[in-house]
């Protein structure tokens, strides 16, 4: 019955177009919330989500959204059990006894409620521009010890040099910067300055449950950081010596770097320098809307290159410095210092 239960709410998921990425890892959830009850979902009681919680949140210490994310899943399963149109009380009653069927296990009162306030580790931030700065420059001279060196590791120092570049100078987030293709840039007539380089089709952004990555286009708007692309794919790219590889950042054994290396390699600078440790990977993004925030970029088109939605989401990445603020605040003080006479009638 157990079985039959999940093949069927496998395929109502399938019926709605959800992908096996997204279906599969639910069916594991119910799988480990059986474990965890010694019980089958027609014996199952809102208590049992009580206790499930309460073990995750004080044995594994998961964050309260990944929680949430848990107790939605299990929602959705034990919704589509107590849907009359499917019919499993019927059968549940009929194979085990009256009252002996599926009942809603999840509900306001032993879940964590969505909100939209930032979630995330409260210690993460952006990169200021000289720790910026500092961390570039570093990975720079990665590049000249290699090659004064006569060691390997020369060209893939420059390719690491070139992607910190790329993930701030664009704004993109870790496996973003990992999926790109030498065809994604593209020419922006809006910019013919920067050629070929003058926008970025970014294919695999950040995908909501169940639907497939979004795309997006990011202007390019950085010349420095055109430049330095320009440059490694030009002089850099092709020396790795795999010119039908479709990907930006090849390797020498002509694969494709992966999240995890860019992770690692991001850890060694960051440690090296000595620079915090709330500071990741992720930190280049935020430092991209922040900086571009301070130099009074327009905020409606930040949010469009990086990808979000809604505005709030733009708004918890914004962590602008002490003097952006002074600044604004001045702006905003001004009309109501003007001196007689100045700006808009005194009443």
């Amino acid at each position: 019955m157990f079985e039959a239960m999940l093949r069927g709410w496998k395929a109502q998921q399938a019926s709605r177009g959800l992908r096996e990425d997204t279906v599969a890892p639910r069916e594991r959830l119910v799988r480990r919330f059986l474990e965890f009850t010694n019980e089958y979902p027609w014996s199952w009681g809102p208590a049992h989500v009580d206790e499930w919680t309460q073990a995750l949140t004080s044995e594994r210490r998961l964050a309260p959204s990944t929680i949430r994310g848990y107790q939605m899943d299990l929602r959705l399963f034990s919704e589509y059990l107590c849907d009359g149109r499917y019919g499993w009380a019927a059968a549940c009653e009929k194979e085990f006894g009256p009252g002996s069927h599926p009942v809603p296990v999840c509900h306001e009162w032993n879940t964590i409620a969505h909100l939209r306030g930032y979630e995330g580790n409260p210690e993460a931030r952006p990169f200021t521009r000289e720790e910026l700065q500092r961390f570039l420059d570093y990975a720079d001279d990665q590049v000249d010890r290699a090659a004064a060196s006569g060691r390997k590791g020369a060209l893939a120092a420059y390719r690491d040099a070139t992607l910190f570049k790329v993930m701030y100078g664009w704004g993109l987030r870790r496996n973003e910067t990992s999926k790109l293709d030498l065809a994604d840039w593209g020419r922006n007539p809006s910019a013919p300055e920067f050629g070929r380089f003058g926008t970025l089709h970014v294919r695999y952004g950040k995908a909501k449950r169940g639907q497939p990555p979004r795309r997006r286009n990011v202007a390019s708007v950085m010349g420095w950081a055109v430049e330095a692309v320009a440059d490694y794919v030009e002089n850099i790219r092709p020396r790795f010596g795999f010119p039908d590889h479709p990907a930006m950042w090849v390797t020498e054994r002509g694969g494709r770097v992966k999240p995890a290396e860019i992770n690692s390699r991001f850890t060694a600078y960051r440690d090296a320098l000595g620079l915090p440790e709330a500071l990741v990977p992720h930190s280049a993004r935020h430092a991209y809307v922040t900086h571009l925030t301070e130099d009074g970029v327009d905020r409606r088109f930040i949010q469009v290159q990086v990808g979000h939605e809604h505005d709030s989401s733009t708004a918890i990445y914004t962590h602008v410095s002490d003097d952006f603020m002074s600044t604004a605040l001045r702006k905003a003080l001004a009309p109501a210092f003007a001196e007689p006479g100045q700006g808009k009638d005194q009443r």
